[in-house]
């Protein structure tokens, strides 16, 4: 565990300099492969080498070409890339943030001066400029089991708060040509919403309003209002809060839909992905956690809604709750 930055810092080595890329047409020595990366050989004999004990390259010694399947997720012109996640995963962001985490734990909270709270933090154009490869998933997930109720509807007003790459909202205004989405979130970010919007084939019914989720005139009222991994940033009485706004902005008989990491009373070691997660929000934010599902189902009915309903995707740690504004 402890050399594990070892393992991330050569991935990220071989991915800026666009190694894979480089070898994506066969076997090749370290001399040649300098000469294309415009790199010392040294250098280059170096990263190889590392990229072979992690088992992304193969070698005979001499000859250096990609191992099975790399040549799918890590050279960019294949349809599978997923190099630009990667780079979330090992983002500076999160280092930086997890390298203070013992002076988090000291204090209760981050002790960044630019964190994942911070006004137009990089981090989120980052991230809805490309989103992670569970995000379609869920979305699918979101408009699928809102057919039932959505279907029949004649207009179908959609509030999407903290959107970043607005794909939740995009996507259920693909399913349902009545749908019309409000995406909320900072300048830097809908830039790349917009190019989302655009790309699924629903700018044309997309308001953009840029602004911070408390304070930005909601209006309405909306059919659907969505907050998606958003409210683990703050504490359960923050969130709470935010979701009486969208209480107020709802219909009486919509729904709102949260989609978040969620801990669920399993043992840590059995579901280690919310507690890992909660360490980086303890680091990354002043109050933020994973909530637990008994404090998502606490604050929605404390807040104007019904008992929410627990959606999955095998396999994916994002959870869908959907719940009915009374």
């Amino acid at each position: 565990m402890a050399q594990a930055v070892r393992r991330a810092g050569v991935l990220c080595a071989g991915m800026d300099l666009a190694v894979f890329d480089t070898m994506a047409d066969g076997p090749a020595d370290a001399e040649t492969i300098a000469a294309r990366l415009d790199v010392p050989v040294r250098g280059a004999r170096v990263l190889l080498r590392a990229l072979a004990a992690i088992d992304l390259l193969k070698t005979d010694g001499e000859r250096f070409w990609l191992a099975p399947g790399v040549d799918r997720v890590l050279v960019r012109s294949s349809p599978g890339w997923f190099g630009d996640i990667l780079r979330h995963a090992v983002s500076r962001y999160e280092w930086d943030a997890l390298g203070r985490l013992s002076d988090a734990v000291r204090r209760g909270g981050t002790v960044l001066d630019t964190n994942a709270e911070t006004p137009d933090y990089p981090f989120w154009a980052d991230l809805a400029r490309t989103p992670t490869p569970h995000t379609p998933l869920v979305a699918d997930l979101l408009a699928d089991t809102l057919e039932p109720w959505a279907a029949g509807r004649e207009r179908l007003d959609v509030l999407d708060v903290a959107c970043g790459h607005g794909l939740y909202g995009y996507t259920v205004a693909r399913r349902y040509p009545q749908a019309r989405v409000r995406s909320v979130d900072w300048p830097g970010v809908l830039e790349h919403s917009r190019g989302h919007a655009e790309r699924l084939g629903v700018l044309d019914r997309v308001e953009l309003t840029p602004g911070d989720m408390f304070d930005v005139p909601l209006g309405g009222p909306y059919d659907l209002s969505l907050i998606t991994n958003v409210l683990h940033h703050f504490s359960a009485e923050r969130a709470g809060e935010m979701l009486r706004r969208l209480a107020e902005a709802t219909r009486p008989g919509g729904r709102i839909g949260i989609v978040a990491v969620t801990a669920d009373g399993r043992d840590p070691a059995s579901d280690p992905v919310p507690h890992l997660f909660a360490a980086l929000m303890l680091a990354w934010t002043h109050e933020g956690e994973s909530h637990a599902l008994e404090t998502y189902r606490d604050l929605l009915t404390a807040n104007g809604f019904g008992e929410p309903r627990l959606h999955e995707v095998g396999g994916v740690p994002l959870r869908l709750l959907l719940a009915e504004r009374l």
